[in-house]
């Protein structure tokens, strides 16, 4: 079970997590995310002890501070809970605080982000002694660790979680943290944006868990983004397949590295509502269930590259040269459509987009379109299902398509928009495919 920042955010968040937990008697695994808003901030003091700016970084370590302060008087009541649970924030902080005089490096900046995960857990863990619930706290620092290509190494972790939940085998609850991990080094690291996520998946596929819960503050993934488009509606199943494209092209609700390690180890997949936890929420496993277009997701900040060339498209070897610039800059694909004179793919990632245009030239006139927005619509056999390719054209033949990429998978038709037509193109496809 993990549940994310939102989920445990607040303190009376934290006892219905509590509640949550402790419903069966089922052994589990609980993963938690820092509190919201604590990675943000803490990003934000290694932002500014990276610029030097050394008073920045005390006042917003103050703020924070003050934040777990108040945080703690609500969250337990007797005064011993109270001692150990303020006792555990002036040890973070004593941290934060003390790093205001050491020289700023990567490895310092890893530890920073670490205190939001390290710190969720052992609170909570002071409210499940106060409340007398049985519990262990299994530091994710002992078993959560990724190679040199940063990497989870699934035998490892599989390995020493095994043993650790073996040595305790007396107990049914462990706490763990979600995100943080150690690197090939050794060091304290990360699995980067959405890691919480990411961990759970790796631990139930680890201990060949019955199912992995992922509790959000949404039931469950929607067939359309619910802050755009007035009307959408939960689905119920969704294939590992379909939900890996719809994670990959924007769907907030789950990171797209979490859905490999549960589809390769068989590990059913479940989004949930922490603040509805009646509600059935969306179960992502093997089989689809059925065919046809199940929901659409939209990716922000891509850029499209065009390489036209008339001379040299045909050539044998065009592509590849043409890949290995992208390659060369770890810069990953997201789409791409060929014609007879040219070329087209799309980026999500500026950072090394000068480099990466000048080394395309020689092949031929490069054109960059940036703030596009990649449109999904995911669903098992897509392409077999009838009439559901026409109403994707029907309903959007007022936008102006940049690219169109089909084909490349059965689950996925998606189509590139200039971004300011992104809230039209979905509530188009919602009334024109969903009918709603």
């Amino acid at each position: 079970m993990k549940f994310g920042g939102t989920s445990v955010g607040k303190p009376e968040r934290m006892h219905q997590v509590a509640q949550l937990i402790t419903r069966d008697d089922e052994p589990k695994i609980v993963v938690l995310s820092a509190l919201s808003g604590t990675t943000n901030a803490l990003v934000s003091i290694s932002d500014s002890l990276a610029h030097s700016d050394r008073d920045a970084a005390k006042r917003k370590i103050d703020e924070l501070e003050a934040h777990y302060r108040n945080f703690v008087q609500t969250l337990v009541q007797t005064a011993d809970a109270q001692a150990r649970a303020n006792a555990i924030v002036t040890e973070h902080f004593e941290f934060l605080n003390i790093i205001l005089k050491i020289s700023f490096s990567d490895a310092l900046n890893k530890d920073i982000l670490a205190q939001g995960e390290l710190m969720s857990t052992k609170l909570f863990c002071v409210y499940l002694e106060e409340n007398n619930i049985d519990h262990l706290l299994l530091p994710a620092l002992e078993f959560m660790s990724i190679d040199a290509n940063e990497e989870p190494q699934v035998g490892s972790i599989k390995v020493k979680l095994s043993q650790l939940v073996q040595q305790n085998s007396h107990k049914k609850l462990f706490i763990t943290q979600g995100y943080i991990c150690r690197n090939a080094r050794g060091e304290v690291d990360n699995l980067k944006r959405g890691g919480s996520d990411y961990t759970a998946s790796l631990i139930a596929a680890a201990i060949n868990a019955s199912v992995c819960e992922i509790w959000t503050d949404i039931d469950g993934m929607h067939n359309n983004d619910p802050r755009i488009v007035d009307k959408t509606l939960p689905v119920e199943t969704l294939s590992f397949d379909e939900a890996a494209e719809l994670a990959y092209f924007g769907a907030k609700i789950l990171h797209p590295a979490c859905i490999w390690p549960a589809q390769h180890y068989n590990v059913p997949v479940k989004l949930l509502n922490t603040m509805q936890p009646e509600a059935k929420g969306t179960t992502i496993q093997e089989d689809a269930n059925k065919a046809g277009a199940k929901a659409v997701a939209a990716k922000d900040g891509i850029i499209a590259i065009k390489i036209k060339s008339s001379r040299m498209l045909l050539a044998y070897g065009f592509l590849r040269k043409i890949f290995e610039v992208f390659e060369k800059y770890r810069t990953s694909i997201d789409m791409i459509t060929t014609s007879e004179v040219a070329v087209s793919v799309t980026i999500d990632s500026d950072a090394n987009l000068d480099a990466i245009v000048k080394e395309l030239e020689p092949f031929g006139t490069v054109e960059v379109d940036k703030d596009q927005t990649i449109v999904s619509v995911v669903g098992n056999d897509i392409a077999q299902t009838p009439d559901v390719m026409t109403k994707v054209f029907e309903a959007i033949s007022t936008i102006p398509l940049r690219m169109v990429s089909y084909g490349g998978s059965n689950n996925n038709v998606s189509l590139l928009v200039p971004a300011q037509y992104k809230k039209q193109t979905l509530q188009l496809i919602n009334k024109g495919v969903f009918g709603l």
